[in-house]
């Protein structure tokens, strides 16, 4: 039996055989020679095994190449590939939150291709400030006397309490001492930042006279934390940014407005419910406000702070700004995003993550009703697709409570849940992966972030209906 299971590894194509095989050249010309020896070698590693485990037949050079070309394919895959995202979460954090409106990346490219003037004056040939790109339009837009931009709204939040409490404490409401995606907790943030926390009011009620209470020679900052991703309700009270902010006066001690999703804009103007906007937290009389760039303000990520003009030179003379700053690509598309704010009457249509948003119900409907039959040939008899009203979520924290009306495609089995299973698995391994959301026995498919049918379509006629036994 040994002598039997042994003869055919003899067989084997060596690994120069298999580099003159008919397809080696299209393997060396992707990938290279070492690269494409490298996989050789683990294919017929895996022949090898297979012959011993008893496998009737022996790879030729030509199977050996084919076969290290679609390893090498398969490893060449990006992980960050492009996505449907048929959730019903618009701004998604796990698939990368706000798509970009185009005028961003057309200005991200150009700063990818060419030299830019990311850190050099024009006018005096000096050295220049990168924050300068940006440091206008902020100000123009959020009504602040200063801005300057880190990597992302969790950075905005350490590096200002930083500057402004460390060593200090640092007051906040029980009520806000949120935690967010990944465990990101603002105590252990103000903790890092070297704030003392102190703590005032009760989980659901906080007043005036709690802050006033706390207030000592060791005051460094008030801070105020929008709740944007959860909802006290009921017996509720909670101080407003304007009297926090003659409270912090009087204590000679700025207030700090972390909102969070932050929007520049009105949404209730969309019908959606209102959130505090920055140039409203600015107005109230908040020394710093922060706020990200990838949620609702629908551009890269960023974290943004502004406020008053001594404030924010003293968070750009701390140390951490070197290691919290952005480089050109992104400062290049944030810029290009914030300038479509200045023609708001045109912002929906400009901007990918406003006009997801507001897309109509009939519209999204009637886009659901188009593709349906192509959706039920590609899963095939053993699921039956209807047509169902849906909600959509913000996401990312904004607006947790507030879902918009939607459509889409329900996808059922009568295999059950294992059936569905498989089929949520087999339209994540396509080429452009779809992502749907399975709840109440079944797998649907929102259409609101639908933006490309034919290509969507494209993809389904990729979906191997064998997987889905």
């Amino acid at each position: 039996m040994e002598g039997s299971r042994a003869l055919p590894l003899r067989d084997l194509p060596s690994v120069s055989a298999v580099l003159s095989a008919a397809a080696a050249p299209a393997l060396l010309e992707r990938f290279g020679r070492i690269a494409s020896t490298d996989a050789v070698r683990a294919v017929l590693g895996d022949a090898r095994r297979a012959l011993r485990a008893g496998a009737p037949s022996v790879p030729s050079a030509q199977d050996v190449a084919l076969l290290a070309l679609a390893r090498l394919d398969q490893e060449d895959r990006s992980g960050l590939r492009p996505l449907f995202n048929l959730t019903g979460t618009v701004l998604h954090t796990n698939l990368g939150r706000a798509a970009l409106p185009e005028a961003a990346v057309e200005a991200a490219m150009a700063a990818m291709r060419e030299p830019v003037a990311l850190e050099f004056d024009l006018e005096t040939g000096r050295r220049g400030e990168r924050d300068d790109h940006v440091r206008a339009l902020l100000c123009a837009l959020t009504g602040a006397e200063d801005a300057t931009v880190v990597n992302n709204n969790a950075a905005a939040v350490l590096i200002s309490l930083n500057t402004l409490a460390n060593g200090r404490e640092a007051i906040v409401s029980r009520g806000e001492l949120i935690e967010i995606g990944g465990a990101f907790r603002m105590p252990d943030i103000m903790a890092r930042a070297g704030a003392r926390l102190v703590e005032v009011g009760t989980t659901n009620r906080t007043h005036a006279r709690d802050y006033r209470a706390a207030l000592s020679t060791e005051t460094g900052v008030i801070l105020k934390v929008h709740t944007s991703n959860y909802r006290i309700q009921g017996f509720t009270a909670e101080v407003g940014g304007a009297e926090l902010a003659q409270i912090a006066g009087e204590a000679n001690a700025p207030l700090m407005n972390d909102l969070g999703s932050g929007t520049l804009i009105d949404l209730s103007r969309y019908g959606m419910q209102k959130e505090p906007t920055v140039r409203e937290a600015v107005a109230e009389g908040a020394g710093v406000v922060t706020f990200s760039g990838d949620k609702l303000l629908g551009g890269p990520q960023a974290g943004f702070i502004v406020g008053r003009r001594a404030l924010i030179a003293a968070i750009n003379r701390n140390p951490m700004k070197r290691a919290l700053r952005i480089d050109k690509i992104r400062l290049a598309a944030i810029e290009a995003t914030l300038k479509l704010y200045r023609d708001p009457d045109r912002l929906a249509e400009r901007l990918p993550t406003l006009r997801l948003l507001t897309r109509t119900q009939a519209e999204i409907e009637a886009q659901a009703r188009r593709l349906q039959p192509e959706v039920a040939q590609a899963v095939g008899a053993a699921f039956a697709v209807t047509i169902g009203e849906c909600r959509s979520q913000i996401g990312s924290g904004a607006l947790p409570l507030d879902t918009i009306a939607s459509a889409g495609l329900v996808i059922r089995s009568g295999a059950g849940g294992r059936a569905l299973e498989r089929l949520a698995a087999a339209l994540r391994n396509l080429p452009r992966p779809v992502i749907g959301r399975i709840e109440d026995g079944a797998l649907t498919l929102d259409m609101r972030c639908l933006t490309d049918e034919a290509a969507f379509v494209s993809t389904l006629s990729a979906l191997d209906r064998d997987a889905l036994a």
